[in-house]
Parts: C-alpha cells; sequence; structure tokens
C-alpha cells in the first residue's frame, strides 16, 4: 500500500512538472526581419517596431520571460515544429492551411493587401488581358504569394522573394512592374500615399476571400501548447480593454488596424 502511495505521489509531482513545462523560460518567440513598420532594426543593432513593442507588453502582461529570435520567413512554421523557438509573433496570417499546421492566438491586427506600380506607370485590373507578361514580386510563402499563384499564375510573371524588403527594392530598381503588398508595409516603405511619392495603388484592395487572406495577424504555436496561448489571448484582451493597444498602434500608423476581440470597443472614444 505504501509503495502504490509514493507511486502515486511521483506520478502527481511529474504530472504536475509536465504541466508547468508546457510555459518554457525564456519564451523564444519568433520574427521575420524587416517588415517596417512592424519589425525593423535599429541603428545599435536591436529590433523595434509595432510588433516588438506589442510583443514585449504582451509577454509583461502574461508575466513571461520573453527574447526574440530572428527567422526567415520560409522557415518559421518549420522552426516552430521543430522546437527551434516557442511562438511565431511576425505578422502571420490566420489561415486554414496554417491551422492545419499550428494553433494561433486571436487575431491582433489586420490590414489589406494592395498592389504597387511606379506612378508613371498605367495599368489597367479591370482588363485582365493587359496585364500578361508584366512582372509582379512578391514575398514568398505569405498569403498574397497564395493569391497571385491562385488567381493570376496564367496571367503574371510572378517573380517571388525572401522578404518584402527585396521586393520594395526591385520596384524602385524598376526591375518590375509591380508588387502585391500588405497595406501596413507598403505604407512605410513607399510612402505611396503622399503626393510626391514615385509610387501608386494600382487595382483592387483585398482581404478576401478569408480561406485565402485568413481572419488577420495571430501569435503561431504548436498545437500542444494550449496554455502559453490561452496566456497570450488574455494578454491581448487586456491590451486592447485598456487602451495600451491603441497607444502602440498610433505610434505607427495613421490608420486602423486593430481586431478588438469579445466585442470591445476603443476605451477613448
Amino acid at each position: 500500500m505504501k509503495k502504490w502511495i509514493a507511486a502515486s505521489l511521483i506520478a502527481s509531482v511529474m504530472a504536475s512538472g509536465t504541466a508547468l513545462a508546457r510555459i518554457p523560460d525564456p519564451v523564444r518567440i519568433a520574427i521575420d526581419v524587416p517588415y517596417e513598420p512592424f519589425v525593423e532594426r535599429a541603428p545599435d543593432g536591436s529590433l523595434k517596431g509595432f510588433e516588438i513593442d506589442l510583443g514585449n507588453e504582451l509577454c509583461k502582461r502574461a508575466s513571461l520571460n520573453c527574447t526574440w529570435v530572428e527567422q526567415g520567413w520560409d522557415g518559421l512554421i518549420p522552426g516552430l515544429l521543430a522546437r527551434k523557438y516557442d511562438a511565431i509573433l511576425s505578422s502571420m496570417g490566420i489561415t486554414p492551411e496554417r491551422e492545419r499546421q499550428v494553433m494561433f492566438s486571436i487575431p491582433y491586427y489586420n490590414t489589406p493587401s494592395v498592389f504597387l506600380t511606379s506612378r508613371d506607370r498605367d495599368i489597367n485590373f479591370d482588363d485582365k488581358a493587359s496585364l500578361k507578361g508584366l512582372t509582379i514580386g512578391v514575398q514568398r510563402g505569405t498569403i498574397r504569394d497564395v493569391y497571385l499563384s491562385g488567381q493570376y499564375a496564367d496571367t503574371f510573371n510572378i517573380r517571388r522573394y525572401g522578404s518584402s524588403e527585396d521586393a520594395d527594392n526591385d520596384l524602385k530598381a524598376g526591375r518590375l512592374d509591380l508588387i502585391m503588398e500588405d497595406l501596413g508595409v507598403a505604407t512605410s516603405t513607399l510612402d505611396f500615399k503622399t503626393q510626391d511619392s514615385p509610387f501608386k495603388q494600382i487595382g483592387p484592395t483585398l482581404s478576401t476571400p478569408t480561406s485565402i487572406f485568413g481572419k488577420g495577424s495571430g501569435i503561431a504555436f504548436r498545437k500542444r501548447d494550449q496554455d502559453l496561448d490561452d496566456r497570450f489571448n488574455q494578454a491581448i484582451r487586456d491590451v486592447y480593454a485598456d487602451g495600451t493597444y491603441y497607444t502602440l498602434m498610433d505610434k505607427y500608423f495613421d490608420y486602423d488596424l486593430s481586431t478588438p476581440p469579445d466585442g470591445m470597443s476603443r476605451p477613448d472614444k
């Protein structure tokens, strides 16, 4: 009997330890750099940007010790599944395909995607035949890559890049006819909304279908890490509830990309 009780106690302790181990210390968060204004490198080599500020605040609210891990976009989900880090906070859209591989937090932002070209170019999206043969740049493996591959594979010459910055640079250098980009990134890196910008938006602004563009961007976790997901979900609700989210958003954007959970309204409105 004593041996049975002792064995039960040991099993209980081990089970408890396993539960506690689901929250690693530190929590390693992967992010693809650069992706202005969400993340970029400061002159001193540190990381800064909206997602860095938000991620640090979420970790503080969740009482977690977090560190940032740089990872190229193509390797983000494989690296998570290989346990190279514990979460991905890198503007990753919540899509059905990705949900088959990983678990997501509730959305923390959502922006549409846009097409951009040089201001002196005349490109008519209403005439699909006129688009044939044009070269479009897009970051590889993104929801925009999926959209172009499905809708324009037989129209555009699609050139895929490891980062959005590389695509932007080729557009600036005249090596691309147009690009497809996240609205927030395009606003920051190409400043296309100003009158003297050499770039302009063309064609539709896209956030549907949700089967491709998803429900917004969320933090990705391995499916077994429910405790970690719960911690971050509560932290997201908290920063929305007290207005901290909007303070950070207004620091980087002149438009609303919020996705308030549970029907919350902005506290200062």
